[in-house]
């Protein structure tokens, strides 16, 4: 029996007044929003309203797996909880033969995608010299998140022509692999319902009641996605906080949750502002912290769990010493009797971390450092997946080559080449391409020695052996027949000392699957597909007694008893790079105003004078964060005082150059500047000059430029 009048508070109780219509929860930081989000899904249920009308989204597998658990213990209902990308997923193994596609699908991983672009731009012959692999990526990413296709990609300058042309040549070799990218789990459902409007009812149809947690995080084609669905009947709830809207580097718009009420006329919105994590000064602290940006709702967090003790603030002279009083703070409250695990320390960027771990190795405190090397992109994993994904997709070459590399089949780069330059040009699968290479190679002009024939030969004849089990095996007993049929322990033996390690992994692969199997019945395909979705889920680790080593945008939606925030300084948070425009320089402060909620009882905001970064010494500023905080909410005001004594806030930078100046290089000849900007060796200059057709990044004090 669910108490709905104790267990919510009143602002909670609203979200269940009405059922129809679009409803904005804005939810601050530690209020209750998925308690709120699942209690309604269940009054939903006692209203009578269809089990198979609902569908929740959700950002993390994690997150929705935990709902749909709690939703089915409450009310022995499955309810459909999902990702977008899994979403997607979903909608593409049932309706996207209708692009063309096979049902059979893979999904590329990001080293996958990028393999594949790295050899479109060889095909077109594109230098990475001119134009980086890692922009290509970026922009063409950036174009499926903002739903723009390669013929509608908008051509400016002769960069944006190579991207074009790279974007289109990609997208056609991932249809001729059968393949698809993450972010085609949102761009082809979109473009399915724009070109199939009769798929589209069917599936408006089918969730006439969309939930969406995290809504401040959604990107264009998420936003397209969820518009579309509930169109017909509008019964979108959605709930957020643009306040922690902190990934607009991958596509995230904070002006989809801000502009909720423009585009649902009419939209009930409910505040939910009462906090239960955190102690009333630290959320005083954030409070006035995030008063500072404009591009927000108003609220303002409270708490009953006290007043708590004050923030604490910290100067230091350099990044070592900073280091060293956080693990000293560390064993201070570690006697006190709060577990390792309970604390974290966050930071900007990556590469503050190691100053943290050694003292961490020095003052003999276990640490687990979040984002490093995820489960399912090691090197034995990607291995074995490889195979499996070749036995339920025929034209996956990316796996192929994999495969031949990684199982030694005795097939170099230059005949790899050649497979795949049949392959585009075949309307045969790879399967049946290299049966009938093997069959008659001098029809196809490709050469094989005899260590290449057994190699392949052994491939097509172990697919086939495998494909047999397919339909009579579990996916637990596959895998290890794919471990076995392959040899691929006695691959591994030749490197002794990782051997052990490869070998537990693939153990674990094969537990995982059996847990899968514990929970329903599965075929590979539907295994393959999981792992697909769940490749970019950081693993937190939180059953070991450690401390907590992350970025701050590795911290959203975790809490600690203590956090530290260390490098509140000027160019690191808020970050050089993102202090010239207003929307960026809100972002940060949204950064740090999640790091702070994420403190339930001590809070610690560490600053130097000296730190190592970008390659040499820099002396630092305190950050401008610290001075929006009122002194009455930190321990140690004095030291702030102290410090910024010795300290001026940093000046705009003035520049020989600015934004669009004609010069002239001694080598180079005339070019343009198009951006202006602090880095690592001071002013720095991107450069696009016209003979060379592409653009250079030139440090100002070394650079031959003039004028003209």
């Amino acid at each position: 029996m669910i108490h709905y009048q104790n267990d919510l508070n009143d602002q909670q109780l609203l979200a269940l007044q009405k059922m129809d219509g679009p409803h904005l929860v804005l939810a601050g930081a530690g209020s209750g929003k998925t308690r709120v989000v699942i209690y309604r899904i269940l009054y939903m249920l006692e209203q009578n309203i269809p089990d198979s009308h609902i569908c929740a989204l959700t950002f993390t597998n994690k997150a929705a797996g935990e709902m749909k658990e709690r939703l089915y213990h409450l009310s022995n209902q499955y309810i459909l909880v999902s990702t977008f990308h899994a979403l997607g997923a979903k909608i593409l193994r049932e309706s996207i033969h209708e692009l063309g596609f096979d049902p059979n699908f893979v999904i590329f991983d990001d080293k996958e995608s990028e393999r594949l672009i790295k050899a479109c731009m060889k095909e077109k012959k594109i230098d990475e010299k001119h134009l980086s692999l890692k922009k290509i990526i970026f922009a063409i990413s950036e174009a499926k998140n903002t739903m723009v296709a390669p013929q509608d990609y908008l051509i400016e300058e002769k960069e944006d022509e190579l991207i074009q042309q790279v974007y289109a040549l990609y997208q056609e070799r991932l249809k001729k692999y059968n393949g698809v990218d993450f972010d085609d789990l949102l761009y082809l459902p979109n473009v399915l319902f724009q070109e199939h409007k009769d798929i589209l009812e069917q599936y408006q149809q089918r969730w006439r009641y969309l939930l969406i947690d995290e809504y401040q995080d959604t990107n264009h084609a998420q936003y397209l996605l969820a518009r579309q669905l509930i169109s017909q009947t509008h019964n979108l709830f959605v709930v957020g906080d643009p306040d922690q809207s902190i990934y607009s580097w991958r596509g995230a718009d904070i002006s989809n949750i801000l502009s909720f009420e423009k585009d649902y006329p009419g939209a009930c919105v409910i505040r939910l502002e009462q906090n239960y994590r955190s102690t009333q000064n630290i959320l005083n602290a954030a409070n006035f912290l995030i008063q500072e940006n404009a591009s927000r709702y108003e609220k303002t967090l409270w708490s009953g769990l006290g007043e708590g003790e004050k923030v604490t603030m910290h100067a230091v002279l350099t990044d070592r010493d900073e280091a060293n009083f956080i693990l000293e703070r560390v064993q201070f409250r570690h006697r006190a009797q709060i577990p390792y695990k309970h604390m974290c320390v966050f930071y900007r960027t990556n590469a503050q971390s190691r100053a943290l771990e050694d003292a961490c190795i020095d003052h003999g405190v276990p640490y687990v450092l979040i984002g490093a090397i995820s489960f399912y992109a090691r090197m034995e994993i990607k291995d074995v997946l490889a195979y499996l994904r070749l036995l339920v997709n025929e034209d996956d070459f990316p796996s192929f080559q994999r495969v031949v590399k990684s199982f030694k089949l005795g097939v170099g780069p230059t005949t790899l080449e050649k497979f795949q330059a049949l392959f585009n040009q075949s309307n045969m699968s790879l399967i049946a391409l290299i049966t009938a290479v093997l069959k008659e190679p001098q029809t196809f002009s490709i050469r094989l020695n005899e260590t290449q024939k057994r190699g392949l030969n052994h491939l097509l004849s172990t697919i086939q052996k495998l494909k047999t089990l397919l339909n009579e095996k579990l996916v637990s007993e596959i895998i290890q027949e794919t471990i076995i049929e392959t040899n691929y322990l006695n691959i591994l033996r030749q490197d002794p000392e990782t051997f052990e390690d490869r070998k537990d992994n693939l153990d674990a692969l094969i537990a995982r699957a059996l847990d899968f199997e514990s929970n329903q019945t599965i075929s590979l395909q539907s295994f393959l597909n999981d792992i697909s979705l769940n490749m970019t889920t950081e693993e937190h680790e939180t059953d070991t007694n450690k401390v907590h080593l992350m970025t701050l945008h590795n911290g959203k939606g975790l809490e600690f008893q203590v956090v530290f925030i260390a490098g509140l300084e000027e160019d690191l948070l808020p970050h050089i790079n993102a202090k010239l425009e207003d929307n960026d320089l809100e972002e940060e402060r949204r950064l740090c105003y999640v790091g702070m909620t994420r403190a339930k009882e001590h809070l610690y905001l560490t600053y130097c004078k000296r730190r190592f970064l970008w390659g040499g010494f820099r002396s630092m500023t305190p950050s401008r964060f610290l001075s929006e905080i009122p002194q009455q909410y930190i321990q140690s005001p004095q030291t702030l005082r102290k410090l910024s004594a010795s300290f001026e806030l940093p000046k705009e930078p003035t520049f020989a150059f600015q934004e669009n100046d004609q010069v002239m290089h001694k080598e180079f000849g005339l070019g343009r500047i198009e951006s202006v900007y602090e880095g690592s060796f001071g002013t720095m200059y991107d450069v696009y000059f016209e003979h060379l057709g592409s653009i250079k990044t030139l440090v100002a004090k070394f650079a031959p430029l003039t004028k003209t």
